[in-house]
């Protein structure tokens, strides 16, 4: 069994925008269902407002290098490209950062933790069960030009 068959493989059967989505959902709900609990901190609704865009930015921009350049952007398929220009010189997973500012885009501007709690649990499914993934794959596919890269370029900032 190979390192990236033993990380969370039934947790690779979901989409990542989908758990954001799914974790966004349940912090909404939870929020609105016991505002008593969830312990508001400080609002802050233009910060919230701006984080969000400049995650959807981010997201846009590296899904859009994905399109451009033919390669795929589910995270099973195969890869036909490494890209490590553009946004992919400031981390090796701006989609993923992008939807994680996204989602704390919510919290910052509500200051629920509810909406925290959604946008860590996102980043630590991806961090240890899709980053080592996907690592694994194009280690195999690339292993050069991706060892070069992953030395140059850090995982998140």
């Amino acid at each position: 069994m190979t390192r990236q068959d033993q990380v969370c493989p039934r947790m690779l059967n979901y989409r990542p925008p989908r758990i954001a989505m799914s974790l966004l959902l349940a912090a909404s709900v939870f929020e609105l269902a016991l505002p008593v609990l969830s312990s508001p901190l400080p609002a802050t609704p233009l910060g919230g407002g701006l984080l969000a865009l400049l995650g959807f930015s981010l997201m846009l921009r590296a899904w859009w290098l994905f399109r451009t350049r033919e390669t795929a952007i589910c995270p099973t398929a195969t890869t036909t490209m490494l890209i490590t220009d553009d946004v992919y010189r400031l981390t090796r997973n701006p989609m993923y950062l992008g939807i994680v500012l996204i989602l704390l885009g919510p919290a910052v501007a509500v200051g629920g933790v509810a909406y925290y709690v959604a946008a860590l649990a996102f980043w630590l499914i991806i961090d240890f069960a899709f980053c080592p993934f996907e690592e694994a794959k194009l280690e195999r596919d690339f292993p050069v030009a991706f060892e070069r890269y992953r030395s140059r370029v850090r995982r998140w900032l």
